[in-house]
């Protein structure tokens, strides 16, 4: 299956954490929401396969992804994610309507491949979405 998807995730405290290239960044305690995307047709690619990684235990994946960085910290908890799969790349689509609703982004997360100002979006409480 391909597709894109969004990870709910819950910041308890706010936290300085070190993401790749993006160097240090500090995080505020609340919800931010994650936007991504899998289109391949087997194995590591694959919408299932994708969202499988992130949910799994940190300490048993290689960081590859910004995202990695923060569901690495003891502070960061998935709480809900949403599916959408679509034969189309939906994921820059989804970023900039999430963003024009956030209280902030964080600045060029997620978004190296694209002209995305970023895929993760800060929100002090949470909103239901759907």
């Amino acid at each position: 299956m391909k597709g894109s998807y969004i990870l709910v995730i819950f910041l308890s405290k706010n936290v300085k954490i070190e993401i790749g290239a993006l160097g240090a960044l500090s995080f505020s305690k609340g919800y931010y929401l994650y936007v991504g995307s899998a289109m391949g047709n087997r194995g590591s690619t694959t919408l299932e396969n994708r969202v499988k990684r992130h949910l799994s235990d940190s300490a048993n994946k290689k960081i590859h992804w910004h995202i990695d960085y923060l569901l690495n910290d003891e502070h960061f908890l998935i709480t809900k994610l949403y599916i959408a799969p679509s034969l189309m790349r939906l994921e820059c689509v989804i970023a900039r309507d999430i963003k024009e609703v956030s209280d902030s982004f964080i600045k060029n997360f997620g978004s190296t491949d694209c002209s995305c100002k970023s895929h993760l979006f800060y929100f002090r409480e949470f909103r239901n979405f759907m």
